[in-house]
């Protein structure tokens, strides 16, 4: 199976989404996350991405006669490469940018129904769109530089007054107007 196969089953997803940012978390708190998948289905998920070397187990404790484990995120594993990128078809693609903008809606949907939801404005959530006119390599300046931002941020972690955001990218070529 490759990764973008692996990554792109919802559920599996979500587990990763959950995980991000170097959280770790039991299946017990994945249960109450994500409490609309059967537990047979989340833990048969779990096994999965944890053979494929997607997740590893940090801990283990005895919990009335079980053993609880506590799991994180690979993170470089938990990515489709530039390699696996070239390799997949066109419709590979749509279908993969499609779980991609649908987990991106549930997520928004998930935070416009949440009831601890205060306003847009103060809560900081936005969604824009710019084009921009770029050479080849200004784009990659671009990406890089968002990268380092993005790292420094990252860094911080979970904390007091801290509240998990996600952040999400897509940059692409568009046709442009011929004069």
């Amino acid at each position: 199976m490759t990764t973008a196969e692996l990554l792109l089953h919802p559920v599996r997803l979500r587990i990763v989404q959950a995980l991000l940012g170097d959280r770790t978390a039991t299946t017990a708190q994945l249960r109450t996350l994500l409490d609309d998948v059967s537990p047979a289905t989340l833990y048969r998920q779990i096994s999965t991405l944890v053979d494929a070397g997607v997740l590893e187990v940090v801990s283990e404790r005895r919990v009335r006669g079980t053993v609880e484990r506590t799991f994180r995120l690979v993170v470089e594993r938990a990515q489709v490469n530039a390699e696996e990128a070239e390799a997949m078809s066109s419709d590979d693609h749509r279908r993969a940018f499609l779980v991609f903008t649908a987990q991106l809606l549930a997520d928004f949907d998930a935070y416009l129904d949440s009831p601890g939801r205060r306003d847009l404005a103060e809560d900081v959530v936005g969604y824009r769109q710019a084009a921009l006119d770029l050479t080849d390599d200004e784009v990659l300046s671009l990406v890089t530089e968002m990268e380092q931002v993005l790292t420094r941020y990252l860094e911080l972690g979970p904390g007091a007054g801290r509240r998990r955001r996600l952040l999400s990218r897509v940059i692409m070529p568009v046709g442009d107007i011929e004069s």
